[in-house]
């Protein structure tokens, strides 16, 4: 069946008739043709360009028209609104409409200057038109238009939201679409285009594969953090008061080969596994001259404060009652050197599970930076590993930009970083092993959210990452111990299978919007600098596949073969490799692990 068209056209004009009664005044035609659509992207074809949401996504299905619907989720006390502020003129007559599908939706516009209005439906099992109209008051230029569910009744729909009067804008309409974009230049993460002027626009947005990455005052931008080797389709809209043009033509660059990462002698595809080095369990101790060679970075496990807000780290080898066959600390420092010297990497991982790392005050970063650096000098280590997880990381509520961030605990570790890359020069191995709750959950929620009630760590690891993804030689996700985590399917995904390895390593190497945001994207990581985090087995963790699953991960981010139903944004050989917990657990399991990784890449 045919889906209805939408209507995007002005009104027509009506013909004014002049009414020869005392005290009535006539409508000019003049007027009434101004009138337009000036809701922007009221249908959610572009995503949520245009829109803020606190817990919104597109959706291909349901739909009212077209190709997109709006889907969002009450939770808490959030009611999930989504609104968008539009620009009108004083003293003028306005038709807000749209349509939903939902329990308690509501549609409505606020900051009038007289009444403000909304209507909803209690309840509406398909698609359902709302309606509404206000006045502007003598001096309002500005309303805000939304929509919202209702605390704990489940998601709604929304979809052809329309603002129907007189234009704010010097047209009331729109600009034409930009002509002429062209690639100018290209580096292997970077891609400047430029295009040509259009009358009339105040600004340009600019997209990357069907989604907005960023705005421009003028006809040229640089989009950066793109993966090298990787084509990119590129589009540009022009944009004024009135709203926003349809996309230009595409044009597609495709970056150049980029540099093998942060460590020049680090293997094109490395295996990454950790070390139990200050305890022992079920796996038993491994000796590190014991760890087989085809371990390419090797993390001691752990370091840990001597309280969560120390700073400061310290680095106790198993004890012998514990460890019956641990080495001494001289042979354990020979056994470092030996792996060097055939070209591992040997790290401190700092965190795990029990080591709670909260650098709350500069006094505490700068503890951190010289206790680090006493372990890495002892051993001779290569470099370090951050696994900060529980409640080492948080934002504060009003932490909302994970491009500037304020939360001490935050900016303290950026800097402590810094220092310790600045400390070692370009040869420092530094990597990073977070959960998926402090990353990919970030493209759902950020922090507390803009309403609150959202739990602060959500995403508390991106604006790490991204003020050191210079300098970030690893990172590691744990695809492990994880719930269900939204994709860029705008799906959820769960552990147990290669689906969920692929969608969540897909969303490091595409970048994502942050909490839904378009204006608001991490940029993605080069394939170099990412390994995906699996358990060796069984006994290692939650969310373990086994072999066959490993492959298809693989095979789909590198080659896009034995895909299975996640749509993959590109295709990376260069991606790094795999990281596991752990070396011990992968013993224990007779090598099912390591030997996965030999077999596939050799």
């Amino acid at each position: 069946m045919d889906r209805p068209r939408r209507i995007r056209s002005l009104l027509a004009v009506l013909t004014a008739t002049v009414l020869a009664l005392p005290g009535l005044t006539a409508l000019s035609s003049a007027a009434r043709a101004a009138d337009a659509d000036l809701a922007r992207n009221g249908g959610f074809e572009s995503g949520l360009d245009g829109w803020s949401c606190s817990a919104g996504t597109t959706v291909g299905s349901p739909v009212h028209s077209g190709n997109a619907a709006l889907r969002a989720t009450p939770a808490g006390s959030d009611n999930a609104q989504c609104a968008q502020t539009v620009t009108v003129q004083p003293n003028s007559t306005y038709t807000l409409s749209g349509y939903v599908r939902g329990s308690y939706v509501y549609l409505g516009a606020s900051g009038t200057g007289t009444t403000d209005v909304s209507t909803w439906t209690p309840t509406a099992a398909d698609w359902q038109k709302l309606t509404t109209t206000f006045t502007t008051g003598a001096a309002t230029t500005k309303v805000t238009i939304y929509t919202h569910g209702w605390y704990g009744t489940g998601a709604y729909n929304a979809d052809d939201i329309s603002l129907v009067g007189p234009g704010g804008g010097s047209t009331g309409q729109p600009p034409a679409a930009p002509t002429g974009l062209r690639a100018d230049a290209v580096t292997s993460s970077s891609v400047t285009l430029s295009w040509s002027a259009v009358t009339g626009a105040t600004s340009y947005a600019v997209y990357r594969d069907g989604a907005k990455v960023q705005s421009a005052s003028g006809t040229s931008a640089t989009v950066s953090g793109l993966s090298a080797s990787t084509a990119y389709s590129f589009q540009v809209t022009a944009v004024n008061d009135a709203g926003e043009s349809a996309k230009s033509a595409a044009v597609t660059a495709t970056t150049t080969t980029g540099s093998t990462g942060g460590t020049p002698d680090l293997p094109a595809h490395a295996l990454v596994g950790y070390l139990h080095a200050s305890f022992a369990n079920g796996s038993g101790y491994t000796r590190l001259a014991d760890v087989p060679a085809s371990w390419d970075v090797i993390d001691l496990a752990f370091g840990e404060p001597t309280s969560v807000t120390s700073g400061d780290i310290r680095f106790t080898r198993c004890p012998v009652t514990e460890c019956p066959n641990v080495e001494s600390d001289a042979e354990f420092k020979a056994a470092i050197k030996a792996k060097q010297a055939v070209g591992k990497k040997v790290l401190i991982s700092i965190g795990g599970q029990n080591g709670q790392v909260q650098l709350t005050t500069t006094a505490a970063r700068d503890t951190f930076v010289s206790s680090v650096s006493n372990i890495i000098d002892t051993y001779g280590l290569d470099g370090l590993d951050i696994d900060f997880e529980g409640h080492s990381l948080s934002l504060n509520a009003d932490d909302t930009d994970f491009k500037h961030p304020t939360t001490p605990v935050i900016v303290n570790l950026i800097s402590a970083l810094k220092t310790l890359k600045a400390k070692y020069g370009s040869g420092f191995v530094l990597t990073m092993a977070p959960e998926t709750f402090f990353v990919q959950m970030g493209y759902q929620y950020y922090g507390t959210g803009k309403w609150g009630g959202q739990d602060p760590r959500c995403g508390a690891y991106l604006p790490v990452i991204h003020a050191l993804r210079d300098d970030l030689t690893l990172l590691h996700v744990q695809d492990y111990n994880s719930g269900p985590i939204m994709g860029l399917d705008n799906q959820y995904h769960s552990m147990g299978g290669a689906d969920f390895h692929i969608a969540m390593t897909d969303m490091l190497l595409t970048g994502f919007p942050v909490a839904g945001d378009p204006a608001n994207v991490f940029p993605p990581l080069r394939p170099d600098q990412v390994a995906i985090g699996m358990p060796a087995s069984t006994n290692a963790g939650n969310g373990y596949v086994a072999p066959a699953e490993v492959v298809k991960t693989l095979d789909c981010l590198t080659r896009k073969a034995n895909c299975g139903s996640y749509p993959t944004h590109g295709t990376w050989p260069a991606l790094r490799g795999l990281m596991t917990w752990s070396i011990n657990w992968d013993r224990y399991s007779n090598g099912e692990f390591q030997k996965t990784f030999d077999g596939y890449f050799g």
